[in-house]
């Protein structure tokens, strides 16, 4: 089965993902963090992002994979250019430059493709923002989360004091305002529940919460 999660920035979408993935015995794909190592590389280059054809280049030159390593045989570790960038991916630069570089049409195409390819091997739970209308259009389910501004910035301050990060809470919840907007309204791919995807708020709910009222949409599917 293939099985789609989509919603904003911070609405719990890697980690339920993941987690239902692990129940499932199903391989895991973040969407989001192959954008994010798009950026990273962007970055590292010191490419101009608002170059359109320049980001893309180095979507097609390198694309983006998922492998399991010695020093972490539990989980899909990112890479690009042979390079393990999972660290990397969620550090206050690539947040600020994400978005410019995710609204790239060609980026965004080039991507697709190389998800697509990645869908083919069946039995999977990838999660983004354009999942169940884009990429995956065909899914068996497609669930949407979300949660308030609020409540995804608090989320986002905590995930990032883990990595030694100490952002303001209100400047977070500012930045994924603007990240809702860029995304909703952007012309290509733009961030929308998918028609007959299930919609489920986070928003007061734990974890283990929402994995579970996922893994009852797929058994009662099922």
């Amino acid at each position: 089965m293939l099985i789609a999660i989509d919603g904003p920035a911070a609405s719990g979408k890697s980690t339920i993902a993941r987690e239902v993935a692990k129940k499932l015995n199903y391989k895991f794909i973040s969407t989001g963090a192959m954008y994010r190592a798009i950026t990273y590389r962007v970055l590292k280059d010191k490419i101009d992002a608002y170059n359109e054809e320049a980001p893309a280049k180095i979507a097609k030159k390198y694309g983006v994979s998922f492998q399991k390593t010695k020093d972490h045989p539990e989980e899909e570790r990112v890479f690009i250019d042979n390079e393990d960038v999972t660290e990397y991916l969620f550090t206050p630069e690539v947040d600020s430059a994400v978005s410019l570089v995710a609204r790239n049409p060609q980026v965004r195409k080039e991507l697709v493709r190389q998800q697509r390819r990645i869908s083919s091997q069946g039995n999977m739970v990838m999660e983004g923002r354009d999942i169940g209308t884009v990429v995956l259009p065909e899914a068996d389910f497609k669930i949407y989360l979300t949660a308030t501004a609020k409540e995804r910035a608090l989320r986002r301050k905590k995930d990032l004091e883990k990595k030694g990060y100490y952002l303001d809470e209100e400047r977070l919840k500012r930045e994924i305002v603007y990240r809702d907007k860029i995304d909703s309204t952007r012309e290509h791919s733009p961030l929308v529940k998918a028609g007959g995807a299930l919609l489920i708020n986070t928003t007061n709910k734990t974890i283990e919460q929402v994995i579970d009222m996922v893994m009852d949409i797929v058994k009662n599917r099922e």
